[in-house]
């Protein structure tokens, strides 16, 4: 069994993937702005403003999972907003390395989030692969930079970088707040609804980021949807039959979304297809290959 240092590891994917991790007999360690220990798991305190990590957290660390990260979409893009979500990624990443080279760790293996998104946000049919260049806007310049400061981790182990869609879950995230309007029968497609949504359930998430921790052939960057995209519209009527609740209001305006969210927005106007076919190579099996298994799993009616 190996331990594994997770970055972020008190969000929604970081709990998950802890639990299934010590289920399985691994050692999970985080990092923290506070130390601690909590449910098994020690906490390390590391501050990115300031450079400096509890380098006890890296002792006998085989794999190092990279979760942490401000919101993407939490608040409207500012430029001093843009920095942190940039720096929240990047300068931790690099502090990590820094300490990692300095303490003389040997490690197998950085499994890092990165986003989706890094192909832009503009909708249109074009299916995107992993080969495909970056976007032109904001949402693409971060992600960009983020795996640009994942990828000064190759020259010291194997790197794998998860492009994650949407990610489907019971505890939080994008599902739960699309379903409150839903369940009070105020279900709606977000502008146009037109705009494509890759997703993934947060189970084979987890699993991914197991296989990516564990085998030793997979290395460089991967789209992480099930293949099975969905327009915006089809995710919220869909939502609705799961739930039993009539699906008939009219779209909320882009106008309106856009007033509010500022250049954010985009991320819920906009979306593309992706190509999952370098994932699948993995032989990976989805536990829920579709939506609507996916959402009967998850809501409670």
């Amino acid at each position: 069994m190996s331990t594994i240092l997770i970055t972020g590891g008190s969000g929604m994917i970081g709990t998950a993937l802890t639990r299934t991790l010590r289920e399985a007999g691994h050692t999970v360690r985080h990092l923290s702005r506070t130390a601690g220990f909590h449910d098994g798991v020690n906490a390390y305190a590391w501050n990115i403003e300031q450079g400096t990590l509890d380098e006890r957290a890296l002792e006998n660390v085989e794999h190092i999972v990279h979760l942490a990260g401000a919101g993407i979409a939490d608040q409207r893009w500012t430029d001093a907003r843009i920095k942190i979500l940039i720096d929240s990624r990047c300068a931790s990443a690099r502090l990590l390395l820094e300490k990692v080279r300095s303490s003389g760790t040997v490690i197998k293996s950085f499994v890092s989030a990165a986003g989706i998104n890094y192909y832009g946000a503009e909708t249109s049919d074009h299916i995107y692969s992993e080969t495909d260049p970056p976007g032109p806007d904001t949402i693409a310049r971060i992600s960009v930079a983020w795996e640009e400061a994942v990828d000064e981790w190759a020259s010291h182990c194997r790197v794998v970088k998860l492009r994650t869609p949407i990610v489907l879950s019971p505890n939080g995230g994008a599902l739960q707040k699309l379903a409150v309007p839903v369940r009070w029968g105020l279900g709606s497609p977000l502008g146009s609804g037109e705009q494509w949504v890759p997703w993934i359930h947060i189970n084979d998430l987890v699993r991914i980021y197991q296989q990516a921790i564990l085998q030793e052939d997979m290395e460089g960057a991967y789209n992480v949807n099930t293949g099975f995209d969905v327009t915006n519209a089809d995710l919220m009527r869909t939502i609705a039959q799961v739930l039993g609740k009539a699906y008939f209001l009219p779209r909320i305006p882009s106008l309106l979304l856009k007033a509010i969210l500022g250049e954010s927005s985009s991320v819920l106007l906009e979306g593309s297809r992706a190509s999952n076919t370098r994932l699948m190579a993995t032989d990976l099996a989805f536990e829920f290959p579709t939506l609507k298994e996916a959402l009967i799993n998850l809501l409670d009616r």
